[in-house]
């Protein structure tokens, strides 16, 4: 009889156990990067090069887990809502991509010259913010420079998206930031490869 007891005990307690982990909500992943089903040829491509530097990011969103505003002084870690890759490598691949299919640019990264003009692109996100329901915000510098002469064109950019509610919109919100972003470095980059003198957007 109290083996039988000693059994249910276990047995429940197992029950809840089971229960507690079947009820820990699931982890979503999100990325900057646009798919590539997305990437359309422009009608007339710049065809330049360019080398992208890592991109630098504040340090309080510089984590796994997405990081939103919560009033004017509050902020939660999201740990249930994660980037798949550090947030500045996502930075990265998102303008690198944008580059690449707003210009028919290439990334030529890491790469061996191939003896043409290449051009030098430096990130530094100094705000990224992140308001459920109301915006993404992204506040960075960045210069581009020729690698054969020339000088830097430094300049600075603030891009602010609205969004509605849920964190697939806050991640499409800043996707779009980083698109108009990269056409702004690209303008720019573009200018500069054909040897004129562009001004800041």
């Amino acid at each position: 009889m109290i083996r039988a007891g000693y059994l249910i005990v276990a047995a429940c307690v197992a029950a809840l156990a089971l229960g507690a982990c079947g009820s820990k909500p699931p982890t979503h992943f999100y990325t900057l990067v646009p798919p590539a089903g997305e990437v359309v040829e422009p009608a007339t491509p710049a065809g330049f090069l360019f080398e992208l530097l890592p991109v630098s990011v504040p340090a309080q969103v510089d984590q796994p887990a997405l990081v939103v505003r919560q009033g004017g002084q509050g902020v939660a870690v999201l740990q249930g809502e994660r980037w798949i890759a550090p947030l500045g490598d996502e930075l990265r691949g998102a303008l690198s991509a944008d580059l690449m299919r707003g210009f028919h640019a290439q990334d030529v990264t890491g790469l061996p010259s191939s003896g043409k003009d290449s051009l030098r692109i430096k990130l530094d996100v100094r705000r990224f913010d992140s308001v459920p329901g109301g915006y993404a915000f992204v506040d960075a510098a960045w210069s581009v420079r020729p690698l054969k002469g020339g000088d830097a064109l430094t300049c600075t950019s603030r891009i602010s998206e609205p969004v509605s509610g849920g964190y697939d919109s806050l991640v499409e919100g800043h996707q779009r930031a980083m698109a108009q972003l990269a056409g702004q470095i690209g303008a720019v980059a573009q200018a500069l490869a054909a040897g004129q003198h562009p001004a800041c957007p």
